[in-house]
C-alpha cells in the first residue's frame, strides 16, 4: 500500500514543472529492512508459522488417510463386486475434493491472518515515515529497494535510520 501511493507521487512529480523538482526534498525509506527490524513483526512472522505447522500437520494426516483410501482400492480383488468398487471409488474421489478444500481454505486463511497482524504494523510505519517527513521537511519519501533501484544520488537522503528511531529499532 506504502509503496503504491510513494509510487504514485513519485510518477506525478514530474507534473510540478522543472524548477519545482529541484527544490523538492526526496527521502527514500527501506521499508522492508525497518519491517524486519520491529519486534511485531517477528512476532505476527511466529504465529503466521505456528498456526502454518498446524495445517500442514493436519495436511499431512489428510494425505495419509487418502494414501490409504488409495491402496485400498487398488488393492481389491479383480472379482469384487461392482458395487462395492463404485462406492470406494466414490469415497476416494469425494476425500481428494475434501482435501484439496482443505487446502485452500488453508492457504485462504493463512494469507487473512497474515494480513490482519501486518496491517497495524505497516500503519506504524507509514506514521513514522510520515512524521520523519514532516519533521525533516521532505516533499516526498519513497520506498527504496535495493534490488531495483539503480541509481540515486544527493539531494536524495535516505530516512530509514530515522523511522527506525522513530520506531525505536535499531
Amino acid at each position: 500500500m506504502l509503496k503504491k501511493i510513494l509510487l504514485a507521487v513519485a510518477l506525478m512529480l514530474p507534473m510540478f514543472g522543472a524548477s519545482a523538482q529541484t527544490s523538492v526534498k526526496i527521502g527514500l525509506v527501506d521499508t522492508g529492512a525497518v519491517l524486519q527490524a520491529l519486534p511485531d513483526t517477528q512476532e505476527a512472522q511466529k504465529k503466521v508459522q505456528e498456526a502454518s505447522k498446524k495445517y500442514e500437520d493436519e495436511y499431512t494426516r489428510l494425505g495419509e488417510e487418502m494414501k490409504r483410501m488409495y491402496d485400498e482400492l487398488n488393492n481389491m480383488k479383480p472379482d469384487e463386486l461392482q458395487a462395492i468398487r463404485e462406492r470406494k471409488t466414490r469415497e476416494f474421489q469425494d476425500y481428494q475434493v475434501k482435501v484439496q478444500t482443505f487446502e485452500q481454505n488453508a492457504q485462504q486463511d493463512l494469507q487473512r491472518m497474515q494480513a490482519e497482524l501486518l496491517n497495524p504494523i505497516f500503519q506504524k510505519i507509514k506514521d513514522a515515515v510520515e512524521s520523519v517527513g514532516k519533521e525533516g521537511g521532505f516533499g516526498m519519501i519513497q520506498d527504496y529497494n535495493p534490488q531495483t533501484t539503480l541509481y540515486f544520488a544527493s539531494p536524495v537522503v535516505d530516512v530509514t535510520p530515522q523511522v527506525k528511531a522513530k520506531l525505536g529499532v535499531q
